[in-house]
């Protein structure tokens, strides 16, 4: 690869390492090209996946203050820089995985702080962003039901009160 190209690919790598909110490295020594295509497929809209050479990695992230992926650019690798959801991204690679053993998640970098095989596999058990926002506003909603009732049930039971204390009132004078 002449300089020229590697300068290339270099540039190339920091952008996505800047646009994206997360990167997960991979090894996919076996995997046929049609998987590998099958993989991209089911990546698209959430991340890209991307082959690229270790040391040029190396650079790229280093050049973006990234430095937690240097011990896991061994052997081949391949990056799913993540633009979208990090959860979804997460659950299609833990699922082509689980189909596709040869394909072997080594780690990763989420928001600047490096992940585990396990975390990212934790990550893949959380549900999706909008699941988890529409759960936020239910419970927001319950509470704010709960307290109107409450207040809403303050007068009612002041009236019930004051009206008792009339009844008691009217026994006591006969």
């Amino acid at each position: 690869m002449a300089k020229s190209e590697k300068t290339g690919a270099v540039a190339e790598l920091r952008s996505e390492f800047e646009g994206s909110s997360a990167a997960v490295l991979t090894e996919y020594r076996g995997l046929t090209v049609a998987q590998l295509k099958q993989l991209r497929v089911t990546l698209s809209g959430n991340a890209k996946f991307a082959v690229a050479k270790n040391t040029l990695t190396k650079i790229a992230a280093n050049s973006v203050g990234i430095t937690a992926l240097d011990g896991l650019l061994k052997g081949p690798t391949a990056i799913a820089f993540v633009k979208g959801d990090v959860v979804e991204a997460a659950k299609g690679l833990r699922e082509f995985a689980k189909a596709n053993p040869l394909l072997v998640i080594k780690g990763g970098v989420v928001d600047g702080k490096a992940m585990t095989p396990d975390e990212i596999s934790k990550l893949a058990d959380l549900e999706s962003r909008e699941v988890l926002l529409a759960k936020l506003a239910g419970a927001l909603k319950a509470k704010q039901s709960q307290a109107a009732a409450t207040f809403a049930a303050l007068p009612t039971q002041m009236a019930r009160l004051a009206e008792a204390l009339r009844v008691k009132r009217e026994e006591a004078g006969e």
